[in-house]
């Protein structure tokens, strides 16, 4: 049985599991976020990955998900057992109250000053995003979770795998010093893997950012570079639509999202290629 505590920055997560495939999933995407045996640290997230219940655990095995021993969603194939503690993850940040905003979109930053990308569906966000981080260098905050402390308006590092999904895979297995798991095949997403977060990134967990750009992306195979500026009112509420949890926030997330457009600049990214996608950035993002 795999039993540990890990530092996911910002959370602490105790994570059980007697599967072999969490194991290793957690030794080759977070290899130094196991606590030290005995010592005390206050748990956000008690997890745990199991095999399925009665005849599920020989026929057709499935893998399970429970938080605080209850399953708030439904079995996996015992295959995705990894994914389903990434997607497990994903869901315990944006429903748990933590007093943060939290919206569907990747974060990366140079500085101090962070873009935002939301995470609307076949957009290729996570593809450019992996591309900012694996050949532009910008620091990895997070792939999928935009989290903002209204307290002081800055953006929250929650750095994990970056998750790639069918052709956007052989992509990034190109970049240098990209280093990709394994291959699940037939999830409710397509073909997928992960990417490992970049060493630099997790190192600097600790730093927070400030958003200075919201940029929706969109790929389209082969299309010409264009770059639109977005009004504020548009962009607020096109991100709005990708907030897990502004109802329960009410008035304070609502707040803290209007200040946070104080400080962005807002645009639309169409673009044909990685190498478009790269230029559009660097257009947006003048120093």
């Amino acid at each position: 049985m795999f039993d540990a505590t890990l530092h996911i920055p910002p959370f602490n997560v105790r994570l059980r599991s007697p599967l072999v495939a969490v194991r290793r999933h957690v030794e080759t995407f977070y290899p130094q976020a196991t606590l030290e045996s005995g010592r005390s640290a206050f748990v956000d997230f008690n997890v745990e990955i199991a095999p399925g219940r009665g005849l599920r655990r020989f026929w057709r095995p499935q893998v399970r998900f429970l938080l605080d021993g209850t399953e708030p969603f439904f079995p996996l194939p015992a295959a995705q057992a990894a994914p389903m503690f990434e997607w497990g993850m994903n869901w315990c940040v944006a429903q748990r109250p933590m007093g943060w905003l939290v919206l569907h979109g990747a974060v990366l930053a140079r500085g101090g000053a962070a873009l935002i990308m939301p995470g609307f569906p076949g957009a290729g966000k996570s593809t450019l995003c992996a591309s900012l981080a694996f050949i532009e260098g910008w620091r990895l905050l997070s792939d999928e979770l935009t989290v903002l402390d209204p307290v002081d308006g800055m953006l929250i590092p929650h750095p994990r795998p970056i998750s790639l999904k069918n052709a956007s895979i052989d992509v990034v297995a190109g970049f240098a010093g990209a280093r990709l798991g394994p291959i699940y095949r037939d999830t409710r997403k397509g073909t997928i893997t992960h990417a490992a977060c970049p060493p630099a990134s997790m190192a600097s967990a600790g730093e927070r950012a400030r958003a200075a750009w919201i940029v929706f992306p969109r790929f389209e195979a082969g299309a010409e570079l264009h770059v639109e500026r977005l009004s504020r009112v548009e962009a607020f509420t096109l991100l709005s639509e990708q907030s897990f949890n502004g109802d329960r926030m009410g008035k304070a997330g609502f707040e803290a999202l209007c200040a946070m457009f104080d400080h962005v600049t807002c645009h639309e990214l169409v673009y044909g290629s990685t190498a478009g996608g790269l230029e559009g950035v660097r257009r947006i993002c003048v120093s």
